[in-house]
């Protein structure tokens, strides 16, 4: 078990948090999206003040990678390194798609569908584009994470195998394409018990990022209008 810095940068809310062997010791939230960068270096002052645990007895920074905000995975993972590097800690490269299969792994309506779901991770990428992943009811990744163009036949396409949940951002814009009993669709996001859950088994099983090269999982290029 060990002690961990959550930094969570990818989506409209800002999360840092410090665990120890799996319990949640003290959160920062933010919400303004704007402000994350401001945000971030405060929060984390703030948490060593409040739980009176310096910076260099955490045991490994746990980052979001994306998919997400490009601004925001940048600023997030930026931070990340920028305390690896002077502390020597290693990083934990936590998928954001990941996270919210793990959070709708607890979901009652897969309780009586063990080994016969699936879960549909989707983050909203405008249009009628997701970012998405899909995962069985073991976290076992069954697609790996991609831009996804979902319509109704890709829809129909995945319930011919297997019972779906749908779960993230863009679960309400899947609903209006298919209403069958053995989809559903969860507007929900995962919380920070999901990334404690996740940092944990991956600092467990010693899987971290190479704190020079690594880069977040943008899964498309970044267009901008002048």
């Amino acid at each position: 078990m060990a002690t961990l810095l959550h930094i969570d940068t990818a989506g409209e809310k800002a999360m840092v948090a410090f665990s120890q062997n799996g319990v949640l010791l003290a959160i920062q939230e933010n919400e303004v999206f704007q402000t994350h960068a401001s945000f971030l270096q405060v929060a984390i002052e703030a948490l060593v003040a409040k739980t009176d645990i310096p910076l260099n007895s955490m045991d490994a920074i746990a980052v979001t990678m994306g998919p997400g905000s490009y601004t925001g995975l940048r600023v997030g993972l930026s931070s990340a390194k920028g305390i690896a590097y002077a502390l020597n800690k290693p990083i934990i490269g936590l998928s954001t798609l990941a996270l919210l299969a793990n959070a709708a792994s607890k979901h009652t309506w897969l309780e009586d569908k063990k080994g016969r779901a699936q879960i549909f991770a989707m983050i909203d990428a405008k249009r009628m584009e997701v970012f998405g992943a899909i995962y069985d009811t073991e976290l076992k990744t069954v697609l790996p994470e991609q831009a996804i163009e979902i319509n109704t036949d890709y829809l129909s396409s995945l319930i011919v195998k297997h019972p779906t949940l749908c779960i993230g951002s863009a679960a309400n814009k899947a609903k209006t394409l298919l209403q069958d009993p053995t989809i559903i669709f969860v507007e929900q996001s995962y919380n920070i018990l999901d990334s404690i859950q996740l940092g944990e088994a991956a600092f467990e099983a010693g899987k971290f990022e190479d704190t020079a090269y690594s880069s977040p999982s943008y899964l498309k290029e970044f267009f901008f209008k002048k």
